[in-house]
């Protein structure tokens, strides 16, 4: 049964068609979504949004027609029963959408959607052949999103909200999210929140992958803002740990190519953070999966659904 995995991103949207867990033909669009979604109203971001999957989907479908599910990672809050998307904070212009029943009548074809990191967290477990204690995911990109699962099922709480771990406050009335709270770990710990805080320190507005090379090269400003993406991310993951202890943490999204600039200093709070009986049963490893966890998951939750 071939599935399709999609990830969706707020500048770009990756898809993957999968023969069980392989990989048999993946491409990526590049959209920006959050422009699209911003300062329109909400039928406005909804019409785009469909428009622009549904024209990528199908022709994915004419080459694989024997596709038989379709599953979606959006990054935003999912509504646990109805899969409504409540809210996107970095797709601001989507609120209580129905992007799985859209989708579903424009494809004729059965639609899962899942946040974006539980997709990549299930992802990643499966990766793992599925450790028995299960599996916490960590993605950090343009914000920080979170994953678990246990028990081979991804837990995502009585609302939906479980894993928000970018929106674990770090800083008590610290930096603005877009969540509405101040002083959320994705505020320090994202791809955004090292761009902040590059800016604060220099007034100089660049990506976090110019700021990664200026670390490279001996930048003060560029380590330091690093160093505060490795803290921040360290201090949540301690605190969650200390709740769940799992031993299984995989870390992942686009800011881990520059984790040899975050590894010591992370290291170092978490062992500080969590108390000392945690501090050897908590092995953290940096996703080998590239762009794939997000599609897999997304995919493998298509397929099991489908068949329920």
């Amino acid at each position: 049964m071939l599935a399709l995995g999609i990830d969706v991103g707020g500048t770009n949207i990756r898809f993957g068609v999968f023969d069980g867990h392989q990989l048999i033909h993946t491409s990526r669009l590049e959209a920006n979504l959050s422009q699209a979604c911003r300062d329109v109203s909400a039928d406005s971001a909804a019409f785009a949004v469909v428009h622009i999957l549904s024209s990528e989907i199908v022709k994915i479908i004419e080459k694989h027609p024997t596709i038989q599910a379709v599953g979606i990672g959006f990054p935003g809050f999912i509504h646990p029963d109805s899969k409504n998307i409540i809210q996107s904070p970095n797709l601001p212009g989507l609120s209580y959408f129905d992007l799985r029943g859209e989708l579903s009548t424009v494809l004729n074809l059965p639609v899962t959607i899942e946040n974006d990191a539980n997709a990549a967290a299930y992802g990643e477990y499966c990766l793992a052949d599925k450790p028995e204690g299960g599996l916490i995911y960590l993605g950090l990109g343009t914000g920080v999103g979170g994953g678990l699962v246990v028990g081979g099922k991804l837990y995502t709480g009585q609302h939906g909200f479980a894993m928000e771990a970018g929106h674990i406050i770090i800083e008590p009335n610290g930096r603005q999210c877009g969540c509405g709270n101040k002083g959320c770990m994705e505020q320090y710990a994202s791809a955004s929140g090292v761009a902040m805080s590059y800016f604060n320190a220099t007034q100089q507005r660049l990506s976090a992958h110019q700021i990664a090379e200026l670390a490279d090269s001996g930048d003060k400003a560029a380590i330091e803002a690093y160093l505060l993406a490795a803290n921040a991310l360290a201090q949540a993951l301690a605190s969650i740990a200390k709740v769940l202890d799992i031993k299984n943490v995989v870390i992942g999204g686009g800011m881990t190519a520059a984790w040899p600039l975050m590894q010591q200093a992370f290291k170092t709070r978490l062992d500080a953070d969590l108390i000392p009986a945690l501090r050897d049963g908590i092995q953290v490893k940096i996703s080998t999966a590239e762009d794939t966890a997000g599609m897999l998951g997304a995919a493998m939750l298509a397929r099991k659904h489908s068949t329920l």
